[in-house]
């Protein structure tokens, strides 16, 4: 495989992954009387070896693992690798016999330092800062959904029992405060807690978790010096809260406010997240009920958890290409990406712009990296920051050394593979999703079988990646979008 293994470092036996991963299997259940004679004679066209037809895999977005099956008991004579297994909790969520094996840290990584994927000045949390709310306050009034009728016309693939829950889970406080929802919000021990309860019910809106390509790698603290026969990773998993109370999901080129604090008060500013990655539900107690049924009943990964360190848009361009995506000027081959460049002039949207990533941290600073994020700005106010490109074949790029020194050092060697002078994808520029674009749109391949993404900045303009128009050579089968109302059928049947 081409791609850039710097990205796709899938890991095994982390307590925390950043995707749920299930595949189901068509095993010949009934299928309605007017699918039965196509399948009739799909099915005769379709001679197997064994009774699968067809599989189907879900991705589930923005958790983790372990947020969704962190108490799943499988059914007999199977084993899954979760928090209850390991005893790092219980039954009932609270803390089990090793929970000190979840443990989470601070950490110092400063400006003289570069950016660490693994800083070795580590501090015990004394409790976790307290996780922040996100979503609606009141779902009518913020989402403006109101009816169930408004509800199903908001989104076409969900069940019909399921647009019910469209209408509820309001936080009822402000953003980014102490969820009061969470039991003990403010004195949780220092590793993973359960997130529901009676005052926070299942159908209740949460905060999203951090999930960025740099701030991956420091979460997952991988390190040759922890590596053991049962670790051979190195990765301990133990800076997660830290990463996101120090930079969270990126910081656009901004400068750290002055009263920047890691610690929710009224009279700061923080990243808005608290320790929302350490929340999880409990199966065992009737949550995700849908996700378990899935698991009950077909198949699930409990030792995979995600194609790429990174958010949506990158692993869903590597699950479905088993490749990475990389900048382009539009002609095939390689470009830089706009960097400190001025973009949209002459329009109230004029502004500076960086896509190139660099995680070091600002001069006087704890982790506020240099440059990264979704970017500001737009919608007639002036455009700012980025940052979601690294050519990793530098080693001296921001952010690259450390990755690239830590699998040069695994017991199996790993090759980057990162060609020269290519600043490959880390986040959430979206050709995989084809959801931008008004018609189905397909996405560029090469000969080398390395993804292209074509910005073309002109040095006034710079376009998204999901709203630009990807082309495919003709020996190239286009990949059409798939309706949801379809999925939905088909995971129904």
């Amino acid at each position: 495989m081409s791609s850039c293994n710097l990205l796709a470092q899938a890991r095994k036996h982390l307590a925390f992954g950043t995707s749920l991963f299930a595949v189901l299997v068509n095993l010949g259940a009934p299928a309605p009387v007017a699918a039965q004679e196509p399948a009739k004679h799909f099915a005769q066209s379709t001679q197997t070896a064994s009774p699968i037809k067809h599989a189907i895999v879900i991705i589930g977005e923005n958790r983790t693992f372990d947020h969704i099956f962190a108490t799943y008991k499988p059914k007999s004579g199977q084993t899954v690798d979760n928090l209850l297994s390991k005893g790092i909790v219980n039954e009932d969520g609270t803390p089990g016999p090793n929970f000190s094996e979840a443990l989470q840290y601070s950490a110092i990584d400063n400006h003289e330092d570069g950016y660490q994927i693994s800083p070795m000045e580590k501090s015990l949390f004394s409790a976790l800062p307290a996780p922040l709310t996100g979503g609606p306050s009141n779902v009518c009034k913020n989402n403006g959904i109101c009816t169930l009728g408004e509800a199903q016309a908001s989104e076409n693939g969900l069940a019909s029992g399921y647009y019910k829950y469209l209408l509820t889970g309001g936080t009822g406080q402000s953003s980014h405060v102490p969820d009061d929802r969470v039991l003990n919000v403010t004195d949780l021990p220092p590793g993973p807690f359960q997130l529901t309860s009676d005052t926070f019910p299942y159908d209740s809106y949460a905060a999203s978790p951090v999930h960025r390509f740099y701030q991956m790698w420091q979460q997952t603290d991988c390190n040759i010096a922890y590596s053991a026969t049962w670790n051979p990773s190195g990765c301990r998993s133990d800076l997660f809260p830290w990463v996101e109370v120090t930079v969270g999901a990126g910081t656009n080129g901004l400068v750290q406010p002055a009263n920047f604090s890691t610690e929710y008060s009224p009279t700061a500013t923080t990243t808005g997240e608290g320790s929302t990655s350490m929340g999880f539900y409990n199966v065992l107690q009737g949550d995700a009920p849908y996700l378990k049924f899935l698991a009950d009943n077909y198949a699930m990964s409990d030792n995979y958890h995600q194609a790429v360190m990174g958010g949506t848009g990158a692993n869903h361009i590597m699950m479905g290409t088993g490749d990475a995506i990389w900048f382009s000027g539009g002609n095939g081959n390689p470009a830089v990406p706009p960097h400190n460049q001025k973009v949209y002039a002459g329009t109230p949207d004029a502004g500076v712009v960086d896509e190139i990533a660099n995680p070091n941290a600002a001069p006087g600073t704890n982790n506020w990296y240099t440059e990264d994020g979704y970017g500001g700005g737009g919608f007639g106010s002036p455009v700012y920051g980025g940052g979601s490109y690294t050519n990793c074949s530098d080693s001296d790029a921001p952010g690259a050394f450390s990755v690239l020194d830590y699998l040069s050092k695994l017991p199996t060697l790993v090759d980057p593979r990162c060609a020269p002078g290519h600043y490959y994808l880390l986040n959430n520029y979206n050709p995989g999703f084809l959801v931008m674009v008004p018609t189905p749109t397909p996405i560029t391949m090469s000969t080398t079988r390395r993804l292209q993404c074509h910005l073309q900045p002109s040095g006034t303009s710079a376009t998204p990646c999901s709203r630009r128009i990807f082309r495919l050579p003709t020996s190239v089968i286009s990949l059409t979008p798939i309706s949801m109302t379809n999925i939905s059928s088909i995971m129904e049947r």
